[in-house]
Parts: C-alpha cells; sequence; structure tokens
C-alpha cells in the first residue's frame, strides 16, 4: 500500500523513552497497520488512510500512471504475444531495465550521491558501506549486480509468461469499460494480496537452511539504498516475484499486471531508501521509506509482512517501534 505521509515532526515517545536514540530520524511511535483490519473497524481512520494513499501524489499513484504510460507506449499488443519472440521479449526487458535503473538511480543520486537532503528524515545516519560481505567488496555494485541482473530477469519473466497466457486465452482479459469498478478496485487489492504472499515467502526464506543460503544476500545491507530493494539471491527473486501469478485466477487487465510488478520491484525501490520522505521546502511531499520494514532490517526477526494487513500482528511477529514491542521480541526468542 502507498504509505501515506506521517506528520512532519516527531510526537512524543508515549513512554518509550530512548526510542529516539536508536534512529535518525523515526515516525510516531508507535506505527500501526492499515486501519482497515482494525477490530471494531476504525472507518474515519480507513477513509482518511485510503484518501492519503490514493487521491494525492503517492506511490501508488506514481506507480498507476508508469503502468498506464508503459502499457500505452512501451509494451507490445496482447494479440501479438502469442508465440514466444525476442523483439517483444527483450522489449519489454530493456523497458523494465531502464526503468529500474532510471528510478533506483535518480534516488540514489539525489540521496546518497547529492546527499541533498542529507540526514533529514533518514532513518539511519550511516550512508552505504564497503565490506568483504558484499561483490566486488562494494555494496552499491554488489546491489546493481543483484537487482539489474536477476532482479530485471525474474521481474520480465513473469511480465511475459502473464503476457502470453493472457494472449492464449489463460487469463481473462477485462476492460475498464466491462469491468469498472473491479478495474478500480483491483489495485488497492493487489497491495493487499501482495502483503498475504510476502509475509508467506518472507516467513519461509527466514528458516534457517534457506536463510543461509538464500536470503542473507538481502540482509547483508544493513544501512539500505534504493538498489538494496530488489538487491537478493536468484531464488529469492523467483518466489518474491511469483505473486504476480494470480491473475491466472483473478480476471485483470494488462495495467494490472504492470502495477502488480511496480509495486514489488519499484515499491521495494521506494521502500529502502531509508528516508521518511522527500523534503521539498522543508515540507515533506512525497512518503518513500517503509519504518515497518526498517524495524525488519534492524531486529531480524519481526515485521515480515508489511502495514497493509496485520499479518505479523495475529501472528505475534509485529514490530511497532516501541520498547514494549522489543520487550516481546526478545522474550519470544528465549522461547
Amino acid at each position: 500500500m502507498p504509505r501515506p505521509l506521517s506528520p512532519s515532526t516527531i510526537t512524543s515517545d508515549n513512554g518509550n523513552s530512548g526510542i529516539k536514540s536508536e534512529w535518525n530520524y523515526h515516525p510516531p511511535i508507535p506505527i500501526d497497520n492499515n486501519p482497515l483490519f482494525s477490530w471494531p473497524i476504525r472507518w474515519k481512520d480507513t477513509l482518511i488512510y485510503y484518501r492519503d494513499s490514493w487521491l494525492v501524489v503517492s506511490e501508488g499513484t506514481i506507480f498507476i500512471l508508469l503502468a498506464a504510460l508503459s502499457w500505452r507506449f512501451f509494451s507490445p499488443e496482447i494479440e501479438s504475444v502469442q508465440k514466444f519472440d525476442w523483439s517483444w521479449v527483450g522489449g519489454i526487458w530493456l523497458r523494465n531495465f531502464l526503468l529500474l535503473l532510471s528510478v533506483a538511480g535518480a534516488l540514489h543520486y539525489y540521496f546518497f550521491v547529492r546527499k541533498h537532503q542529507k540526514t533529514d528524515l533518514k532513518y539511519v545516519s550511516s550512508f552505504m558501506s564497503n565490506s568483504n560481505r558484499f561483490l566486488f567488496k562494494n555494496q552499491l555494485w554488489d546491489n546493481l549486480f543483484h537487482a539489474l541482473v536477476s532482479g530485471v530477469f525474474f521481474w520480465s519473466f513473469y511480465e511475459v509468461l502473464m503476457f502470453w497466457a493472457m494472449a492464449n486465452g489463460h487469463v481473462q482479459l477485462i476492460t475498464f469499460q466491462s469491468h469498472s469498478v473491479w478495474f478500480i478496485l483491483a489495485l488497492p487489492t493487489i497491495y493487499i494480496w501482495i502483503a498475504f504472499h510476502f509475509y508467506c515467502v518472507h516467513r519461509l526464506l527466514h528458516i534457517k537452511f534457506l536463510y543461509g543460503r538464500v536470503h542473507a544476500v538481502h540482509h547483508r545491507n544493513i544501512a539500505t539504498g534504493p538498489f538494496s530493494g530488489i538487491s537478493m539471491h536468484p531464488f529469492e527473486h523467483l518466489f518474491y516475484f511469483s505473486s504476480v501469478l494470480i491473475h491466472l485466477i483473478v480476471p485483470t487487465h494488462p495495467v494490472h499486471i504492470i502495477f502488480h510488478l511496480y509495486a514489488l520491484s519499484l515499491g521495494a525501490v521506494f521502500g529502502h531508501t531509508g528516508f521518511d520522505a522527500l523534503l521539498v521546502k522543508n515540507k515533506k511531499r512525497l512518503a518513500i521509506g517503509h519504518f515497518h520494514h526498517q524495524l525488519h532490517h534492524r531486529y531480524f526477526d519481526c515485521n515480515y509482512g508489511s502495514v497493509d494487513m496485520p499479518w505479523d500482528k495475529w501472528f505475534g511477529t509485529f514490530h511497532d517501534g516501541s520498547r514494549d514491542a522489543m520487550k516481546q521480541i526478545r522474550a519470544s526468542r528465549k522461547l
């Protein structure tokens, strides 16, 4: 879910003294999940949450625009992709490669090369580092390799597969004219599905056998950057992007498939930038970072999902950033 902007100033820690000392910046503590899944449902908060997520400039609205433009100008006609051909397969790969390089590259240049925002609204004060744990002993080059080589390959593989399936009648194609209500509702629903799929896959990857051989590639990014988002082991990419296969069952449009994959790829780019928001004239203009996931990178065995659905709350792995949550996590480790 595109995260709404949090207040511009840090509110009281509500008795969690010392929390501020652990972070260069953090949003108001405790953090919350999507209020739609609270009980009783907080209808007013839910309406505000979705209004601020979809009716302003946000990740979601940016990805919708990019998906629409990609489909209109940089994608093959569905009727022409019934057979695999390098002309259209390579075109999709090139479009995704250039998009990732442009979006993540622009964020990296702005926040990490030029440091226009310095450490304002940055969760941790440190920037990317170099060490022997990275390929080429350089975090940026390590992230570039895993994201642009393996990441773009699997992202494009699934997109090509879904387009081919749609062209050959294995996916029910809808249009805005024929299913206007579902066409719109499918967009936020995609985020809810991604949250469920990501939680399940993420918990699986934290099993000791898979963590050491697969997921550790992503977790060696402690101080993250834009290219860290989909810097993963190829096996993890295979599972991470597989949530798009839901479109084999649910009737959708090619724009939904492209949007879904942008939510996974570019959403991870935004979420790992490490800054809570983009400042323009000292005012938050665009929510970027995902503090919920930043807590996972810090404490490891918590916040496996996202704020879109309270899976972590339901399964006892939620960390809201407070001291009490830290005590609960430590207690669970001793069981």
